[in-house]
């Protein structure tokens, strides 16, 4: 990503992601033309096209739409911020590369790596750089995002490429979103004394107007869950809390779709259990590089994990607030077919 501009020399010590005054003149004055807002993670969120992205982000999307070209081998990770993301990538990369790295081996990848660096942000790349180098993992590239779909390039929808779109209850997400914002705001504080915390009541405001990263998460939701009801070959909506429930048959479904599934040896080897004892909550969490690591963003990988609870909600929202969220989904999903 080009350097911060001379004038504004204090932003270098920033992380990148926290950083405005940057890129092309044009993109500054696109940056400076937008509708503005507090950010979660960022000091600001702009809207752009009907959704909100940081600076950062939103050069990270315009660039992803300008040059990234899809080969039918991609495969497409789409989540909202704190919808489980970390524990798809792990699922997703442990079913594909089980071939080539045993489950059990002590040397499996997930041991020693955070999902986050095995399977790329398209986002963070393109944020960083104009063309960047992506991965395989076992002869295809898998890569995840946050942007909604109107925002993923054409050769995305033209190839034969695979999309897989996780949702997790509203309630849920913008409880662990707002934990999740506040303890990176808390590590950036030093550099930024603008990063206060956010209060629950602010979070739940904003991400019920749709201010949030990816936003509004109603037509976030929706554009992936009609494109999966119009092709369901290329893109399987899935959610968090149904995986929780059922998590062999769903990781069946998961195989299955990228057209990968489970041999009768590997059904009665017990590699579907192995998978999912490999991904959980529990083991991912308690790996040394998921305790003192650094995440994509300079953070602590520590801060990624919390709960992954279904239902965590009830210990933190009023009644209030989760009527207030339960009324937007009833309004803006009426009539699509989907009950997050």
């Amino acid at each position: 990503m080009p350097a911060p501009s001379d004038h504004n020399a204090s932003n270098s010590l920033l992380p990148h992601y926290l950083q405005e005054d940057f890129g092309t003149q044009g993109f500054r004055e696109l940056i400076s033309s937008l509708p503005k807002e507090k950010g979660w993670l960022t000091p600001n969120i702009y809207n752009y096209k009907g959704f909100w992205f940081g600076a950062f982000h939103l050069q990270g999307a315009l660039r992803f739409q300008q040059h990234f070209q899809a080969q039918d081998s991609d495969i497409l990770l789409i989540t909202l911020p704190k919808s489980g993301t970390i524990w798809l990538k792990a699922l997703i990369f442990a079913v594909i590369t089980r071939k080539h790295f045993l489950v059990s081996q002590e040397t499996h990848p997930l041991l020693t790596n955070n999902p986050h660096e095995l399977i790329p942000f398209v986002d963070v790349s393109y944020a960083r750089e104009t063309t960047p180098d992506f991965p395989l993992s076992n002869g295809v590239r898998v890569l995840s995002t946050h942007f909604p779909y109107p925002f993923l390039p054409e050769s995305v929808r033209e190839k034969n490429c695979k999309l897989i779109y996780l949702c997790r209850s509203p309630k849920d997400t913008v409880v662990s979103y707002w934990h999740f914002a506040n303890k990176m705001r808390g590590e950036k504080s030093e550099n930024n004394k603008e990063m206060k915390e956010i209060s629950l009541e602010e979070a739940v405001e904003n991400y019920c107007r749709g201010v949030s990263l990816g936003g509004p998460f109603w037509d976030h939701t929706l554009g992936y869950w009609n494109q999966s009801s119009e092709n369901p070959r290329k893109v399987l909506f899935v959610k968090y809390e149904e995986i929780k429930e059922e998590p062999e048959a769903h990781l069946r479904r998961l195989a299955a779709f990228l057209g990968c599934p489970f041999s009768k040896e590997e059904e009665k080897g017990g590699v579907v259990g192995e998978i999912l004892r490999l991904c959980s909550f529990d083991n991912l969490s308690g790996l040394e590089v998921n305790r003192s690591g650094k995440g994509v963003f300079g953070n602590n990988n520590s801060v990624m994990f919390r709960k992954g609870e279904v239902g965590d909600w009830r210990n933190h929202l009023t009644d209030e607030m989760a009527s207030r969220i339960d009324q937007i989904v009833e309004e803006k999903f009426n009539g699509s077919g989907l009950k997050p």
